[in-house]
């Protein structure tokens, strides 16, 4: 019998050219398309699939309604397999794709989907419970994960990486200990050991609470802190500023 896939795709000729592109393939079978979210998940519980492949920008928010529905399925029918096409090489939609497990789950860009061998493989191997991952986007998992790991924060627990973002909000103690529910002094306690970690003596040209949050600022963008982490970029500015003005009362 021929796999069963439904088709998630909010420009009209994209999803097009995915149609024409599988239907050279005898062994598969378009059941339904759509062009956003609410019109899958209808499409899903009507025609049970056994693939879904999806773009992972739909509307109605236009952000990572893809990934959110697989993660649906992992959960309700987790034997339903998911192909998400995509054109934006990120770790963060791979990894959240994959936070769940990699059975049954593709993450293939679109630039390959006019390549019918790949396209209709990606489908048969996740009906089969396989994964398959673009080796583009393996590149930037491996990537991400060095940079984690050289990253000046690495060391921070997740509770102290909680109040740096904080901090690089421009929160003052008291701000940060109501938002996250704890005492000033356990809040003072924590953002010492945050300074420690990060070795950030005090000094006269900038106060460490801006170092700290420019350096979050750096590593949360994904690129390279400055290399002394003291002079704040135009977009920097008002977050560092807002940091900094309390310096001199707070730890």
């Amino acid at each position: 019998m021929a796999l069963r896939v439904v088709l998630a795709e909010d420009s009209f000729l994209a999803r097009q050219a995915v149609v024409h592109v599988l239907a050279e393939a005898s062994d598969i079978e378009v059941v339904a398309t759509c062009g956003d979210r609410d019109e899958l998940l209808e499409a899903i519980e009507r025609e049970r699939p056994d693939v879904v492949v999806t773009d992972i920008r739909m509307p109605p928010t236009c952000t990572s309604e893809g990934v959110e529905v697989a993660a649906r399925l992992r959960q309700a029918h987790p034997e339903i397999g998911v192909v998400v096409l995509s054109q934006y090489l990120e770790a963060t939609y791979a990894l959240e794709l994959l936070a769940n497990g990699s059975d049954g789950r593709a993450y293939v860009l679109k630039e390959h989907i006019h390549d019918r061998d790949e396209l209709v493989s990606a489908i048969r191997v996740t009906a089969a419970g396989g994964s398959v991952i673009d080796p583009k986007v393996v590149e930037v998992l491996v990537e991400a994960r060095a940079r984690a790991a050289s990253s000046p924060l690495s060391g921070l627990t997740r509770r102290e990486r909680e109040i740096l973002g904080e901090i690089a909000e421009g929160k003052s103690n008291l701000a940060i200990g109501i938002s996250l529910g704890l005492s000033k002094r356990a809040v003072e306690k924590h953002i010492n050991a945050i300074f420690m970690k990060l070795e950030l003596p005090e000094s006269e040209d900038l106060s460490r609470r801006v170092k700290a949050a420019l350096l979050f600022l750096a590593d949360d963008s994904g690129g390279p802190p400055a290399p002394d982490v003291l002079r704040p970029t135009a977009a920097d500015r008002p977050r560092a500023r807002a940091a900094g003005s309390r310096s001199r009362r707070e730890t």
